[in-house]
């Protein structure tokens, strides 16, 4: 099963970008890998559920799980996101060199100063984009689930656990698929684009 997801990977990002597919497909199947464990981990029974309760003035007012779903935190994927933006810049860098690599952003012509101005920004609307997507669905999947299973203990759930088992293969595909797709379009030169 492994090896048909490695090729199978290895195959798509091959298909968008040939020429880059060796140093974009360890990155790409390590956050999918890490990813896809992070969101199915929550899923394990004890998860969420097994903590203590914090008192303030005496009452016990907050109860804290032990173990936590990872992605469930927005510093993780947070974090993940700007792993994602450096190591995507770093590759433009190494691929097409910085003269290239900064004609994307600046340039002397007042109309593509502009875009390229507009192109800094999207830059950090993906991390935002990219850690608050995978934050968002994972952690109201948390909710969804602790708060039908606190109504029904049996039965009821289970057809929200096989949603969250979806939810959490989508969001590493989307994360990881993205994170390809704005590694090849970064590292492919400007004079290249314009033939396609």
């Amino acid at each position: 099963m492994m090896e048909l997801l490695i090729s199978t990977f290895y195959e798509l990002i091959e298909s968008v970008s040939e020429k880059n597919a060796g140093k974009i497909f360890p990155y790409v199947m390590t956050f999918f890998l890490f990813i896809l464990i992070s969101n199915w981990s929550g899923l394990i029974p004890g998860f969420s559920t097994i903590g203590f309760f914090i008192k303030e003035a005496g009452h016990e007012t907050e109860f804290v799980p032990i173990m936590r779903n990872a992605t469930s935190d927005a510093n993780l994927t947070f974090a993940l996101a700007l792993i994602s933006l450096f190591a995507t810049h770093m590759l433009s860098i190494q691929a097409i060199g910085l003269r290239d690599y900064l004609g994307k952003f600046f340039s002397f012509n007042p109309i593509l100063l502009f875009v390229g101005l507009l192109e800094i920004v999207s830059e950090f609307t993906k991390v935002v984009s990219l850690s608050f997507r995978l934050f968002g669905n994972i952690y109201a999947g948390e909710v969804v689930l602790h708060t039908i299973s606190s109504i029904f203990a049996f039965i009821f759930p289970l057809p929200f656990l096989s949603l969250e088992i979806i939810v959490g293969l989508v969001q590493a595909l989307v994360f990881s698929l993205l994170t390809m797709v704005f590694m090849a379009v970064l590292m492919t030169p400007h004079h290249t684009e314009a033939k396609h």
